[in-house]
């Protein structure tokens, strides 16, 4: 429990909340894709682990490119991170991050190796995004771009957790209602990020970039639930493709009411605790979206 790297993950990428949560990701983007096919059958062990772990992987290099991008401002204004501090550093993290792609190249060659055209294109947009698509400045006085251009990370790993069920089924293109729940994932990193950056006015920090810092309270709760709205809309038609509508729309609606409860709340009193359930409302929207599109979906219509 003392080891440093134990302290890493804690703090900057705890497993025990990534991985249940990519886990879900993973078993969806599977069995939706396999339904699209009319195949009802549970994925393969071997279909599971490597969508599972490549995906994981894939979160966790997009946590260490975060250090590289924000140790600058990291150092000057929050040195309790365990780079500033000392625990790590970034010629470590350099390592971890191509152990990371050695692990996922190995996983897509071994099972199936056409696999590996779809992770070079996601390594390629990976690779942009660390250098901020070379225009850091002006993305970071863009806001709205900034978010959903590196959003777009999300429906690539989607992309690719799905071949890993078409393609190795020997379709050359993804079944046609791939794409919204492209769209969902799309949606689910927006939510996931405004609700980890909507915080209270006595949690904000100085250097922090945070949408209520930005946008207010009011502006930002609602933005969360115009993304809330969004994914809900994307899931449905997404359902509406396989066959599970009125099963994802009997299961996300009351979520879906709930969670836009939680963002009047945070709107009218922003406080720390309110607060904290918006961004505990974004995961559990997400893992409960993805089961439901995924494995509830799959006892349904088997």
């Amino acid at each position: 429990m003392n080891n440093r790297w134990w302290i890493y993950q804690r703090e900057r990428f705890p497993l025990a909340q990534h991985a249940p949560l990519v886990l879900a990701f993973s078993l969806s983007a599977l069995i939706f894709s396999s339904l699209l096919r009319e195949d009802y059958r549970f994925p393969e062990p071997a279909a599971i682990a490597v969508a599972f772990i490549t995906a994981l992987l894939f979160f966790l290099q997009l946590r260490i490119a975060d250090e590289f991008k924000d140790h600058e401002e990291d150092c000057r204004y929050r040195p309790y991170r365990p780079v500033p501090r000392g625990l790590v550093k970034l010629s470590e993290l350099r390592w971890l991050f191509i152990g990371c792609g050695l692990i996922q190249l190995a996983l897509a060659l071994l099972y199936h190796p056409p696999l590996v055209l779809l992770l070079g294109i996601t390594w390629i947009y990976l690779a942009a995004m660390s250098k901020e698509f070379f225009v850091r400045k002006w993305l970071v006085n863009r806001p709205l771009i900034y978010l959903w251009s590196h959003m777009l990370i999300m429906p690539l790993i989607d992309l690719y957790a799905t071949s890993c069920d078409w393609l190795v089924a020997g379709l050359t293109h993804p079944p046609p209602g791939i794409f919204w729940f492209l769209v969902v994932s799309f949606f689910n990193g927006i939510l996931i990020e405004f609700g980890r950056k909507i915080r209270s006015p006595e949690n904000e920090e100085t250097g922090v970039n945070t949408y209520t810092a930005l946008w207010g309270v009011p502006r930002a709760a609602l933005a969360w639930s115009l993304a809330l709205t969004a994914n809900l809309t994307a899931a449905l038609l997404a359902a509406n493709q396989s066959g599970a509508f009125l099963l994802t729309l009997l299961v996300l609606l009351p979520a879906y009411l709930t969670a836009l409860f939680l963002a009047l709340r945070f709107s009218r009193q922003p406080e720390p605790r309110h607060a904290k359930w918006i961004e505990l409302s974004s995961g559990l929207w997400t893992l409960l979206l993805y089961l439901t599109l995924g494995p509830l979906a799959l006892l349904l219509l088997r």
